[in-house]
């Protein structure tokens, strides 16, 4: 069985992630969605939170498993024993920074598989942030999220007012 690693902070979940993590389950037999705690960042969601979101978006997909974790990337490779790390590519700013992290992780762990998997053309300007300002600004975001957790995410950024 093929098993891959799919890790972000997803804060929140785009269109993107969802477009990769279907392209993921066309390769693999299942997909671990990591949902990673970054203390460097300050995450609009909880963890709890972007990992409700992600089983919602994949519930009746039995072969998505969504985990919170913390640590490094190898760590959960090494956990899930699966070499397949799978990242999403908007452009060659996130090639760069995803191909130095690739060389980081291979020292790491040398037998590292990484998948780049890259945004379709409607995803290419999605990111969280984009999502996280246009709510703030009060501008539509309707096309940079999956309608099935819109509405759960609103809720919950409402009720962080």
């Amino acid at each position: 069985m093929k098993k891959c690693v799919f890790a972000g902070t997803f804060d929140p979940p785009t269109t993107g992630h969802k477009n990769v993590i279907e392209k993921c389950l066309k390769i693999f037999d299942e997909v671990v969605v990591a949902v990673m705690v970054n203390t460097k960042k300050s995450p609009l969601l909880t963890e709890e939170e972007r990992a409700f979101l992600l089983k919602k978006l994949f519930e009746g997909e039995p072969r998505v498993r969504v985990e919170i974790f913390e640590g490094a990337a190898v760590d959960i490779l090494q956990k899930e024993n699966t070499p397949f790390y799978v990242r999403g590519v908007r452009n060659t700013v996130d090639f760069e920074y995803e191909n130095a992290d690739y060389f980081a992780n291979a020292k790491l762990m040398p037998e590292i598989v990484t998948v780049y998997i890259p945004a379709e053309q409607q995803n290419i300007q999605i990111s969280s942030t984009l999502v996280k300002n246009s709510v703030k600004f009060q501008k539509d975001f309707n096309s940079y999220m999956p309608q099935k957790i819109r509405g759960d995410f609103l809720n919950m950024i409402k009720n962080k007012s």
